[in-house]
């Protein structure tokens, strides 16, 4: 195994990236315990590779001693004397070994480390090349489907979008072409495993970074995303430029820049909400498209959102769909309660002072003039708020 040796250690740098040194010194390992096996014996054993010849040579160790009890560790002074004068008792006489039909088992070792070596890297390969895509967008192709997941394959591996993950609106079919959001790629002994999603929120906005300049350079900033998959969505933004208006970038005219995202997500309808710091505010802006009379926060941080009595289901929504996103996407506890129902003196709030409080519903109150700009289509609520 001399030429074939040195070109397929020449093959695996080439092809697999893999150093010699790195299969030689695993090759030289599992001669060295093929021989143990063999042999019952691997102390004294050492394996070296020739690298003019390519061959894998076994060296024995044995000590100089006056009287021999293991053969197999030991030579006598006497034997010693007659391969060189110059031995002592102590020193150490390396003897190679050419045992009969190992090389046959030291070539099966060494294929054997071979391959081994080459999965291994094989399997690093593919996992540093998905790597790169963990909390990214990739498009795939579906290839099988059962009633646990859509199995799609994403070129080197396949990976497994599960029931969690899948739009309940869309229907899947072998060959479809689908993009998916990977949200973590792991190495594991059997391989490469991709999870990916097409439901987290994370994707909604990579989507937003493709699809609009001014969301992929930082100038509108998408502050936080609550999603029904497939159903809607509530998405908070910020401009960073006051030339920049964030709710008009984000939707464009007649929410032609929002409408291609919308069809991808299976008509998921979008509510755009500018952001605010005030925490009243911002909360007012999530639950539309209900009109809110007043936000106030109560005492332990809660936010109490009160409405005309006909807005009340508009504002809670369907199965609570609305409170319940914009309840997410300002990290809140909301509670509604109509303007019919509505008692200051059942809350207790941040202040006792009255006339603070007076003046917080006062300055939380969302009028017809709050409302400046309402882009609306099929899919998208967008509203502005007043600053």
């Amino acid at each position: 195994m001399s030429k074939e040796m040195l070109n397929a250690f020449a093959m695996l740098e080439e092809e697999k990236r893999i150093k010699p040194e790195i299969v030689i010194d695993a090759i030289e390992q599992a001669i060295t315990a093929a021989y143990k096996r063999q042999y019952g014996q691997a102390q004294n054993v050492k394996v070296i590779f020739d690298e003019k010849k390519g061959n894998f040579n076994v060296y024995s160790t044995r000590e100089v001693v006056d009287e021999v009890f293991d053969s197999r560790l030991e030579i006598s002074l006497d034997d010693a004397l007659e391969l060189n004068p110059h031995y002592e008792i102590g020193d150490k006489i390396m003897f190679e070994e050419k045992p009969k039909d190992f090389a046959r088992t030291a070539a099966g070792a060494a294929k054997q480390v071979i391959m081994q070596k080459m999965r291994e890297e094989e399997r690093t390969i593919i996992y540093n090349e998905y790597s790169r895509y963990k909390d990214e967008i990739i498009q795939g192709t579906v290839e099988k489907i059962d009633n646990r997941a859509v199995y799609v394959n994403l070129g080197r591996v396949d990976a497994l979008l599960t029931k969690k993950d899948q739009i309940a609106q869309e229907r899947y079919h072998v060959g479809d072409r689908v993009k998916v959001y990977v949200t973590d790629v792991i190495l594991t002994p059997k391989g490469t495993r991709v999870f990916i999603s097409r439901t987290v929120p994370n994707m909604l906005k990579r989507m937003f970074e493709k699809e609009i300049p001014e969301v992929f350079d930082g100038t509108v900033e998408i502050k936080s995303i609550a999603r029904d998959a497939g159903d809607r969505a509530k998405v908070i933004v910020q401009s960073h430029d006051d030339n920049v208006d964030a709710i008009g970038t984000m939707v464009g005219s007649k929410g032609a820049r929002i409408q291609g995202i919308i069809r991808e997500l299976a008509g998921e309808k979008m509510d755009i909400i500018e952001y605010s710091s005030d925490k009243a505010t911002l909360i007012a802006n999530a639950l539309k498209p209900a009109k809110i009379e007043q936000v106030l926060i109560t005492a332990d941080g809660a936010a109490l959102a009160v409405v005309a009595k006909d807005q009340l289901s508009l504002a809670i929504g369907k199965r609570g769909q609305n409170v319940r996103l914009a309840a997410h996407v300002t990290n809140s506890k909301i509670d509604i309660k109509s303007a019919d129902e509505f008692n200051l003196d059942d809350y207790e709030f941040i202040t006792d002072d009255e006339e603070t409080v007076a003046e917080a519903i006062e300055t939380t109150e969302v009028s017809d003039e709050v409302v400046e700009e309402q882009v609306e289509t099929d899919d998208v609520v967008a509203v502005d708020s007043e600053d």
